[in-house]
């Protein structure tokens, strides 16, 4: 795989091509902005989705399309028609509501913004690959596909990678890009499982109604009986309470309450433990307060299961990206274990690796940021892989934008 990558950077049109990033790195970044000021919540990326669409058309790809969750896919088609697909994805969504604030501001190499490197810069990536490939027309075999797709962040749970994984299935080998995380690859997808948990009760008056069971208290047994639980250092296995809701006022014992319970682990079978021991601690509250006859009620609802799963190091889209980044001067590869869109296909075995394409800070912060000086490595990093990946050996013929050979 590293003699590929070797070849590829000696061959001059490539070269030209990486050179061009850094020359062209005020109108990238430009690309990134225009992308980070249109607001993309979770399960409204509408907006975001048919914006992406047009630059997808804007680059003459041979197909352009989208589906009904507003996943975008642009064609770029390769010499070999029987060869397996390449995709590339970047998710569309942030965490950030609609309303929020998308000024941005630049100090140096640092340039601020809600989003801004979650994901504006993965998806603008996708823009710049695209472009570099058919302007500069470099062949590639197998057809690559660039895909903008919903539903990465929070209780989206992954929903758009789902479909896309479902559309290209086994045969294809997928290469998720995120705008942070330069210098670091993930092939081992941490499991995670997400729970609403309800408690009710009969509430009351504080005063009149002294004694009643309350919500509220219910919860706090449920979360310290949580925070007992016994999770091994190694696999990485972790438990959180993110968020607690409850009660009417200061005066009232509370009739419903809930929180949002968060599990993850490196290991499958051990998330599977940890769901076990949650799932026996509602039981036996739900049991002693069945005994008691207070009228408390504890209900489980799952609201995100994001699959654990792992490819090696030795998978050629895995070794094509370790490559790739020492290519382009990367001294300090790291692998890490997260949670990403690339957990759909990790978790089915299918070829897949996370890269990212600069250093970031503050993610998911007002003042989130991506620093700008490693940013056209990573742009030549994406595009050494897609062409490794993509077979660009087996391509001695040029094709056109609109699949024509030329």
């Amino acid at each position: 795989m590293k003699a590929t990558i070797a070849e590829l950077t000696r061959r001059s049109d490539v070269r030209a091509a990486l050179a061009g990033y850094r020359h062209h790195l005020e109108e990238i970044l430009a690309q990134i902005v225009a992308i980070q000021q249109v607001a993309a919540p979770t399960f409204a990326e509408k907006r975001r989705s048919a914006y992406i669409e047009a630059q997808f058309r804007a680059l003459g790809a041979a197909e352009v399309s989208h589906d009904a969750l507003h996943n975008v896919f642009a064609r770029l088609p390769g010499s070999d028609a029987g060869r397996p697909p390449l995709v590339l994805s970047a998710h569309l969504d942030t965490v950030f509501p609609a309303t929020t604030d998308l000024t941005t501001r630049r100090e140096g190499p640092l340039f601020f913004g809600p989003g801004i490197g979650d994901n504006s810069t993965g998806l603008a990536g996708l823009l710049v690959l695209g472009r570099t490939l058919v302007e500069r027309a470099l062949p590639h075999a197998a057809d690559i596909y660039l895909v903008a797709n919903v539903g990465e962040e929070g209780l989206g749970d992954l929903r758009g990678m789902r479909a896309v994984v479902e559309r290209f299935g086994e045969r294809a080998a997928y290469l998720v890009v995120e705008g942070g995380l330069f210098g670091q690859l993930t092939h081992q997808a941490v499991g995670v499982r997400r729970y609403r948990i309800e408690v009710t009760a009969p509430g009351g008056h504080s005063w009149g109604g002294f004694g009643a069971a309350s919500a509220i208290h219910v919860l706090g047994h449920l979360i310290a009986a949580i925070d007992g639980l016994d999770v091994p250092a190694a696999p990485k296995t972790t438990y959180n309470v993110g968020i607690i809701e409850g009660g009417l006022s200061v005066n009232s014992i509370a009739h419903a309450a809930r929180l949002w319970l968060d599990l993850r682990s490196e290991d499958a079978g051990e998330l599977e433990r940890l769901v076990g021991q949650v799932q026996a601690i509602l039981e036996r509250m739900n049991h002693d307060h069945a005994e008691a006859g207070d009228g408390v009620h504890l209900v489980a609802e799952t609201v995100g299961n994001r699959p654990a799963g792992a490819v090696g190091r030795d998978a050629p889209i895995v070794a094509h990206a370790e490559a790739a980044l020492r290519a382009v001067g990367c001294g300090d590869v790291r692998y890490i274990v997260s949670s990403t869109d690339a957990n759909i296909p990790l978790s089915r075995g299918y070829e897949a690796v996370c890269l990212g394409l600069t250093h970031s800070g503050n993610s998911h912060r007002p003042d989130e940021y991506i620093d700008i000086t490693h940013l056209p490595a990573g742009l030549g990093q994406l595009l050494l892989v897609a062409l490794a990946a993509a077979g660009w050996r087996d391509s001695p013929n040029r094709v056109l934008p609109d699949g024509r050979h030329a």
